[in-house]
């Protein structure tokens, strides 16, 4: 009788010891595989961070090639543009698609909007050409403009002591106002005074939030 009692105790002994081994072996292995989630998550974030600051890097690139080879600039453009097609300029793009020109969106009093191409080393006008889409773009530009008193060639000189202008375009996503890249970065030119303000992208912001973040 004693004898059972012994064994019994003995392996009452054991299935303790056994029971405590196996959840310090099971707590040892989720603390490493938790380290491992947590330098992948790490890697991965900063894998995208350099993504977007390289996407920033090339972009600013293309813009001050453009930038160097212009030797008409975004206001000078827009000026022969008009004078070709008076309307209403609610776009300019220094173009990089091989053409090599300024493309000036006109818009008519109508509503008719045209492209008009700008040669960037002489100024002149290479041709113009009438958008067939019928999406109302155009009146819904001038209706944005009504009552403002800054126009494009206005905003492309404003914004042209930030940097080379390449690219002026109205922005209604919002309140409105001129959109323009330059070769140091992209500019808001309020439509009323006239003031420049930077404009910083969504994926610096994703960055500075994603190292505000990096404590938690």
């Amino acid at each position: 009788m004693k004898r059972n009692i012994v064994i019994a105790t003995v392996a009452a002994a054991a299935l303790i010891v056994g029971g405590t081994v196996a959840a310090y072996a099971s707590g040892d292995d989720s603390a490493p595989t938790q380290r491992q989630s947590n330098v992948r998550v790490a890697d991965d974030r900063d894998d995208s961070a350099q993504e977007a600051a390289d996407d920033r890097d090339d972009d600013a690139t293309e813009v001050r090639s453009q930038a160097r080879t212009a030797k008409v600039t975004a206001a000078d453009a827009i000026a022969a543009a008009l004078k070709h097609t008076p309307g209403t300029a609610v776009a300019a793009d220094l173009d990089d698609d091989g053409r090599d020109a300024w493309d000036v969106d006109v818009v008519k009093s109508d509503g008719t909007e045209y492209t008009v191409s700008v040669s960037p080393s002489t100024g002149k006008v290479l041709g113009a050409q009438r958008d067939a889409d019928d999406d109302n773009d155009g009146r819904e530009d001038l209706a944005a403009l009504k009552g403002t008193s800054v126009d494009a060639r206005e905003a492309a000189r404003a914004a042209a002591a930030k940097g080379t202008v390449t690219d002026v375009d109205l922005d209604d996503d919002g309140p409105a106002a001129w959109s323009v890249d330059t070769a140091k970065g992209e500019f808001k030119v309020d439509l009323k005074t006239g003031k420049v303000t930077p404009v910083q992208d969504d994926d610096q912001n994703d960055d500075q939030n994603d190292t505000s973040g990096d404590d938690d």
